[in-house]
C-alpha cells in the first residue's frame, strides 16, 4: 500500500460522567504525543463522537486505514457483539478505508505491572 496515512482510535466505552470520557481523551492525546501518530477517541455510549463520528472524522481528513485499539480490559460482549457489528458499518459507509482492530488490554504483561506497582503504593501507604 502506498504511503497511507494511518490513524487509531482509541475506543473506549464511554460513561455519562463527563470526567471519564475526557480522561480517555487524554489517554489518546498522550498517545498522539509519544507516537506522532493521528489519535481519536471514540464511545460505544455515553460519550462523543461515537466510532462512526471518529471515523468520518478522520477519513475527511484523508486517512486511509484506520486502528481501532479498544480501551477494555477483556474480550467481553462489547468487544465480541458490538464493536465488529460498528466496524462493519463503519467499512460499509467508507469503501476505501482500511480498519483493523487490535486486542482488548487484556494478557499484556504491562498490566500485572501496573497492578503490582498500585498494590504496592497502597501497601506502603499503609505502612507509613
Amino acid at each position: 500500500m502506498r504511503n497511507a496515512t494511518t490513524a487509531v482510535v482509541l475506543f473506549a466505552h464511554g460513561s455519562s460522567v463527563e470526567s471519564a470520557n475526557e480522561a480517555v481523551r487524554e489517554v489518546g492525546r498522550q498517545m498522539a504525543r509519544e507516537s506522532g501518530w493521528i489519535v481519536e477517541a471514540a464511545f460505544l455510549d455515553g460519550g462523543s463522537p461515537d466510532l462512526r463520528g471518529a471515523v468520518a472524522a478522520l477519513a475527511a481528513r484523508g486517512v486511509e486505514r484506520v486502528v481501532v485499539a479498544p480501551y477494555f480490559l477483556t474480550t467481553g460482549l462489547h468487544l465480541q457483539r458490538d464493536l465488529p457489528r460498528l466496524v462493519k458499518d463503519v467499512m460499509r459507509e467508507h469503501r476505501k478505508l482500511r480498519v483493523t482492530v487490535t486486542p482488548p488490554l487484556d494478557g499484556h504483561p504491562a498490566l500485572v505491572r501496573i497492578l503490582l506497582d498500585r498494590a504496592s503504593a497502597a501497601i506502603a501507604e499503609a505502612e507509613e
